[in-house]
């Protein structure tokens, strides 16, 4: 049974915006999968129905009887998800109330910090992955699959530097070959870069980020690939040597190894090997 007060409730639901029955944007549908993928749960179960049948009222039973962990868990997926809607917030008392969520969540999971985060998302094993299931054009595999060994070279040489920039380059070669393999797919997300006509912009036009965001919109990546993507995009723009002396960046291996495994679970999950 989770711990969650009644004030710190009131702060999701009101950002959640769940007084309508409703939960962020999810569908029944992707409401459902979010619970059995992130917790391993069905949301729709009968144990889970007490309060009524609406995916507020649901989400409300699922605090109550289930243990703290797995509560805090579904949260934090849920406040990075409503981050990803709202990138720059709405308002300032909207800022205020995921930064309070954060610390609820923070106290849910033991006060779990972005350091443990990180060391999950370090264990994970992906195997020798290869490209042969990735849906993108046959003569590109061979380049990314010569790339991908020059930056297992480049890490066991402790150059992160170049790592950074070759995990960054594949990434972007991946996701790009990947919506010029479904183009249509990729053009009908809700987040798709459009211009100032509202016409879906070509994709040598979209930037690593954009590409990242429609991903995850569509399913292709995981959240966790989606966060720590962004986080090697951002590592990325530090080729621009003074860019990385404004900022006063400087890698080391801890950041080369977060790079490489964002690589390795963005082509587990386009080869369909994440569940």
């Amino acid at each position: 049974m989770s711990t969650l007060k009644t004030i710190e409730k009131r702060c999701f639901e009101d950002l959640f915006g769940m007084s309508g029955g409703y939960v962020l944007d999810f569908t029944n549908n992707s409401f459902a999968e979010l619970f059995r993928e992130s917790v391993g749960k069905d949301i729709y179960a009968d144990k889970y129905s007490f309060n009524g049948d609406s995916k507020a009222k649901r989400l409300r039973a699922f605090w109550e009887v289930e243990q703290v962990s797995v509560v805090g868990k579904i949260l934090a997926e849920m406040l990075e998800i409503w981050r990803f809607q709202n990138p720059k917030g709405i308002s300032s008392d909207n800022d205020l109330k995921y930064e309070k969520c954060n610390e609820i969540i923070a106290r849910l999971l033991g006060n779990i910090k972005g350091e443990d985060q990180e060391k999950h998302f370090l264990s994970k094993d992906y195997g020798d992955l290869s490209f042969g299931k990735v849906p993108i054009d046959a003569n590109l595999k061979p380049v990314l699959e010569g790339r991908l060994t020059e930056a297992k070279s480049c890490l066991k040489c402790n150059s992160p530097l170049s790592v950074i920039f070759m995990c960054g380059s594949m990434l972007e070669g991946l996701l790009l070959g990947t919506a010029l393999k479904q183009p249509q797919l990729f053009n009908q997300s809700k987040c798709s870069p459009k211009d100032e006509n509202g016409k879906v912009r070509p994709f040598p036009e979209w930037s690593l980020a954009q590409f990242i965001d429609v991903a995850f919109d569509l399913g292709i990546i995981k959240l966790d690939v989606k966060k720590f993507s962004h986080a090697l995009r951002d590592f990325r723009n530090y080729i621009h040597p003074y860019q990385q002396m404004a900022s006063d960046f400087h890698p080391d291996q801890h950041t080369a190894e977060i790079c490489m495994q964002v690589l390795k679970a963005a082509i587990a999950s386009l080869n369909g090997e994440r569940k």
